[in-house]
């Protein structure tokens, strides 16, 4: 990992206001639920944001949860202690949680777990995650993700809804601009 200063002015700004995202309890049920999957991962206990990055930094433990969630996921990963071995590690996960459904909004860079710099971002993602999971019939965690609900209009239905004037739109009473003048007219001479 590199060395990077602490950082005054707006770093220490930023850094302190993704630091205040992070939530303690809501790490405390992503770890539940990657234990739940990966029962020899003991990653719970401790939910601090630097206790959580040790244990997930290597990339072992994700790769392992993606595999047990959706078999196959993953044909090979790596235990090497190496840096960019883990960080390859981080990015399988991440691509294999895109190919199972999870937003791009919702997944995080790899630097955001390998070096701390955005521990909030990592266990949204993993709640992301556990409520992808949940919508399609496995053991999940958070609220329930919402459905799409496409609706059908016939076309007798469209054409009564374009005459609708919407009350968002406003009305004008009935008024016009017609023979209306404020101020000085604008004259051009020659």
């Amino acid at each position: 990992m590199a060395a990077r200063p602490k950082g005054y002015g707006l770093t220490a700004e930023v850094r302190g206001k993704i630091d205040g995202k992070y939530d303690g309890e809501l790490a405390q049920q992503a770890m539940q639920f990657i234990e739940h999957y990966v029962p020899d991962s003991n990653v719970s206990g401790n939910s601090t944001s630097d206790a959580v990055a040790e244990k997930l930094k290597d990339g072992v433990v994700l790769c392992k949860l993606i595999n047990a969630i959706e078999p196959g996921s993953i044909k090979k990963f790596n235990e090497s202690k190496m840096a960019f071995k883990q960080m390859e590690n981080i990015g399988k996960f991440l691509d294999a949680i895109d190919q199972y459904g999870v937003a791009k909004s919702d997944s995080f860079q790899t630097v955001d777990l390998y070096e701390k710099q955005n521990m909030p971002a990592v266990i949204n993602a993993i709640h992301a995650l556990g409520r992808k999971a949940q919508s399609k019939g496995c053991y999940g965690i958070g609220p329930k993700e919402s459905q799409a609900n496409k609706r059908e209009f016939t076309e007798e239905q469209m054409r009564a809804g374009s005459n609708v004037i919407g009350l968002q739109m406003g009305s004008n009473k009935g008024a016009s601009q017609a023979g209306q003048n404020f101020g000085k007219t604008r004259s051009i001479m020659d």
